[in-house]
């Protein structure tokens, strides 16, 4: 078999892997995908969300609306809802809006999102096939189905290893500057690296199973929704419609004392759930069990070899911050690769990938676990008498509703976890003093502190700020009269891609409060002040992480 070379070997081809394919080759690297499956052969059904921040990328990788056209009906509720049984008596609902007024709905607590890109509920299996199709269809990109590869060296400022076609068992080489491992929570390359998975192994076990139903939704009263919490005595669990109408995925929440997925009879906790008796039918499509963790490497990469998503962390999956955690590491990691692969970023520029996700998803892991012991608590205290047909019955529903409802509404109205988490401590983001604000799984407050996230608006064509956005930076001039050729002069001297936005806009958020803001390609804050330093080349000498006195870049 023939040998391959490239730019970047990235080992795996799910959303995480396929989302950085895309966005490296959009800034012009050369990829191989390597990836154990059949080409399209369906995934797990496991992610049920896409995350505003991932939908923003998604834009601009000409994917969004494709993704936006799949899914759940357009005209179908994204709604999540708490019965005593998915066909019980309700407790509460929080108001989501589906696609078809995803853009439009201003009512309800996940409408005010601050982006041109909210979020998307799409189950993981019509989500990769997309991202599967779109990357393949890229010029620069290279899909090694059925390729397992087996090891790797690393030499001469590069990685070659060794991939196994596990069908014709035959081996080749390939040689690329650097590898991603985004190969999932046992991850070959995490473990080839030395790294490893630090924190709680075994947070809850879920007893998951993916069914056809076609005769359930008839039976469940009120409008349709995305996400139901069943709540009763007997049994608590989640059910997720997948394709609206006949398909759907049934978590059962293992209590502490049934450690084992075969503990609890399957069959009878899928009914307790449900709220259904024994003449009941469905099909069992697959049974997709899995345990809530809270881990994080603790590294992140091996000279040019790094690690990216479930290689990386695992976590409880509250916010629906799993596949969205890795697909952020994927899209800071291809910035940065891109810079040097580009040739106007130093080989140091790298060491920022570490030094600015390993906290974030440290962090993010927290909210998750933390949000995780909140619902393993009040599944222990599902009082007796919630069914009971009298008002003593009806006053527990309605205690429990209102208490689900405040502890439920900021993961699935996560605008902290989208919005505020930043970069603080970073080898390439100038800080001036100004802590940034706290942020919460729920809420946050828009900042322009260097490391947060630029916070969006439109500008006056109607285009999105980060639809403006170049590659490399882009500098926010609010005053016109600010002179800013020094900085632009030093940027093309080093070859450091730089464009400015003299800004023109019918309304920009407070947070601006400086005359120029530097955002970086990934959206976020790197320096900002009301004047060019007097030494624009330590600064763009700096962004390029040539230097490390960021101290003197203070504004």
């Amino acid at each position: 078999m023939q040998d391959l070379e490239c730019d970047v070997l990235v080992v795996g081809a799910g959303p995480v892997g396929l989302t950085l394919a895309m966005d490296l080759v959009a800034r012009g690297a050369k990829v191989v995908v390597a990836e154990i499956r059949r080409y399209a052969e369906p995934p797990n059904v496991k992610c049920n969300h896409v995350a505003a921040r991932t939908m923003e990328r998604f834009r601009r990788l000409g994917v969004a609306q494709k993704l936006r056209d799949a899914g759940l009906p357009a005209d179908h509720p994204n709604d999540v809802v708490f019965r005593t049984s998915v066909c019980g008596a309700e407790l509460t609902r929080i108001p989501i809006p589906g696609r078809a007024e995803r853009y439009v709905s201003k009512e309800g607590p996940d409408t005010w999102w601050p982006t041109p890109e909210p979020p998307h509920r799409i189950n993981q299996i019509f989500l990769e096939p997309i991202l599967l199709e779109h990357t393949a269809a890229l010029p620069g990109v290279s899909l090694l189905n059925r390729t397992q590869v087996t090891s790797f060296t690393q030499a001469n400022g590069g990685v070659e290893a060794v991939a196994l076609d596990l069908d014709t068992r035959q081996e080749r080489r390939i040689r690329a500057r650097y590898l991603v491992g985004c190969d999932g929570g046992s991850s070959t390359v995490r473990k080839a690296i030395g790294a490893k998975l630090e924190g709680t192994p075994v947070i809850q076990r879920v007893q998951s199973t993916y069914i056809r139903a076609p005769q359930l939704r008839a039976l469940i009263p009120g409008p349709p929704a995305w996400s139901y919490y069943s709540v009763n005595p007997r049994r608590c669990g989640t059910m997720f419609a997948i394709d609206g109408s006949t398909t759907w995925l049934v978590h059962n929440h293992l209590n502490p004392d049934e450690p084992e997925f075969d503990s609890i009879d399957r069959d009878w906790s899928i009914r307790q759930i449900l709220g259904v008796g024994a003449d009941f039918q469905y099909e069992v499509i697959s049974k997709e069990d899995w345990v809530g963790r809270r881990l994080v490497a603790n590294r992140f990469r091996d000279r040019n070899v790094f690690i990216a998503g479930d290689a990386a962390h695992l976590w409880v999956p509250y916010a629906g911050y799993g596949m969205n955690a890795g697909i952020a590491d994927a899209l800071n990691l291809s910035w940065l690769l891109g810079a040097r692969l580009q040739g106007w970023a130093d080989e140091s520029i790298l060491d920022a990938y570490e030094a600015e996700r390993q906290p974030i998803t440290e962090q993010v892991s927290h909210f998750a676990m933390e949000h995780a012991a909140k619902m393993i608590k009040a599944r222990r205290a599902v009082p007796a008498n919630i069914e009971a047909d009298d008002a003593e019955g009806e006053r527990a529903r309605r205690e429990i509703g209102q208490e689900a409802y405040e502890l439920n509404v900021q993961q699935f109205c996560c605008a902290g976890l989208n919005f505020g988490y930043f970069y603080q401590g970073s080898p390439i983001i100038a800080g001036d003093g100004e802590a940034p604000p706290a942020y919460s799984m729920g809420g946050f407050t828009e900042s322009t502190v260097p490391g947060c996230r630029a916070p969006h608006f439109w500008l006056a064509d109607g285009r999105s700020l980060y639809d403006a956005f170049g590659q490399g930076y882009t500098l926010l001039r609010f005053d016109a009269g600010v002179d800013v050729e020094p900085l632009l002069s030093a940027a093309h001297a080093r070859k450091l891609p730089l464009q400015v936005i003299d800004v023109d806009a019918a309304a920009v958020p407070a947070a601006y409060r400086h005359k120029l803001v530097l955002c970086r390609d990934d959206q976020h804050v790197a320096w900002r002040s009301d004047a060019v330093p007097a030494d624009a080349t330590a600064l763009v000498d700096f962004l390029r992480g040539a230097r490390r006195d960021s101290m003197q870049l203070a504004a």
